[in-house]
C-alpha cells in the first residue's frame, strides 16, 4: 500500500472513530435524562382549574418520584404492561398534592390533594369536609377568581382549609349546596386514597366514579409522584392575543415556587 492510501486509510479510521464517540456521548446523554426523568422528577402540564387557587392552568409542574416509589405509572412513557405494585414504596401524607394516572385512562395525568388514607372515613357535610368524623376546619380568606377550562372567570370565596394532620392549604368556593357538597361517608379500602381538587365546585375527584368522568377512589400504584414545584407558568388566556404580546403572559411570580 502506498503512503499516501495508509495516510487516507488512517483519517478514514480517525474521521469513523470521532463519529462512534459522539454517537456514544449522545447515547450517553439521552440515557442519563430518561433515567432522571424515570426515577427523579418529571414535569407535568395542568390543563384544567380543578386546583385552583393552589394551581393555575398553565402551570408547569415538577412531580418529585421517589417519595411513594416506583410502578409502571412512574414510567417516563406509558406502555401496556401488567400492574405488579411498587417497589420502594411510600404512602402520601394527608395534604400532599399528588400526580397519578386517571383510572378511566392511563394515558392521562392528573393532579389531586390526598385528603384520605387508607382506613379513613371521609365525607363532605354542607361543603366542609370530614375526616374519621372530624371536620377539616375552614377560614375565610377573601375572594378571588376561578377560571373553568374555556377561560371563563368566575368569583370564588377562598378559604384557608386546615386537615387534621395540621396542614393548611386554599380552597375555592364557588357556591353553597353545590351537587359535590354533601356525600355518603366512604371508608378508604387498602391501596388505594381519597383525593380532592382544591376548586371544591369545579373539581371531579374521589367524590365523583370513575365512570362519571372522575377519580373515585385512587389506586396507590397510579401514583406518579409528588408535585413539589411550579417551574414556570404562563396565562394560556394570551392565545387570542397578538403574537407580540404573548410574554407579558408569563406568570414570572409563580416560577420555581413549592406547591403547598
Amino acid at each position: 500500500m502506498s503512503v499516501e492510501k495508509l495516510e487516507a486509510a488512517k483519517k478514514l479510521e480517525a474521521k469513523s472513530g470521532g463519529w462512534r464517540a459522539q454517537a456514544l456521548q449522545l447515547a450517553a446523554i439521552v440515557l442519563a435524562v430518561f433515567i432522571a426523568k424515570g426515577a427523579l422528577a418529571e414535569p407535568f402540564y395542568v390543563p384544567s382549574g380543578s386546583m385552583e387557587p393552589t394551581l393555575l392552568i398553565g402551570d408547569a409542574l415538577l412531580a418529585t418520584k421517589y417519595p411513594y416509589g416506583y410502578g409502571t405509572s412512574s414510567l417516563p412513557i406509558q406502555i401496556n404492561l401488567p400492574e405488579t405494585g411498587r417497589v420502594f414504596e411510600g404512602t402520601p401524607k394527608r395534604g400532599d398534592v399528588v400526580v397519578f394516572r386517571w383510572p378511566g385512562d392511563r394515558s392521562q395525568a392528573w393532579v389531586k390533594r390526598v385528603v384520605g388514607l387508607p382506613g379513613d372515613r371521609i365525607q363532605m357535610r354542607q361543603g366542609q369536609l370530614f375526616i374519621n368524623n372530624r371536620a377539616a376546619s375552614l377560614k375565610p380568606d377573601g375572594t378571588g377568581e376561578a377560571e373553568d377550562d374555556n377561560g371563563n372567570v368566575e368569583a370564588a370565596y377562598r378559604y384557608v382549609e386546615t386537615l387534621p394532620n395540621g396542614v393548611s392549604h386554599e380552597i375555592f368556593k364557588m357556591r353553597d349546596n353545590g351537587r359535590l357538597d354533601n356525600t355518603p361517608e366512604v371508608t378508604v379500602p387498602p391501596g388505594n386514597l381519597f383525593v380532592l381538587g382544591d376548586n371544591r365546585d369545579n373539581s371531579a375527584d374521589s367524590r365523583v366514579a370513575v365512570r362519571d368522568g372522575g377519580v373515585g377512589l385512587l389506586p396507590m400504584d397510579n401514583l406518579v409522584g409528588r408535585a413539589d414545584a411550579v417551574v414556570g407558568s404562563w396565562d394560556l388566556g394570551m392565545r387570542s392575543q397578538p403574537v407580540w404580546t404573548w410574554l407579558s403572559g408569563f406568570r414570572l411570580a409563580r416560577f420555581f415556587t413549592a406547591v403547598h
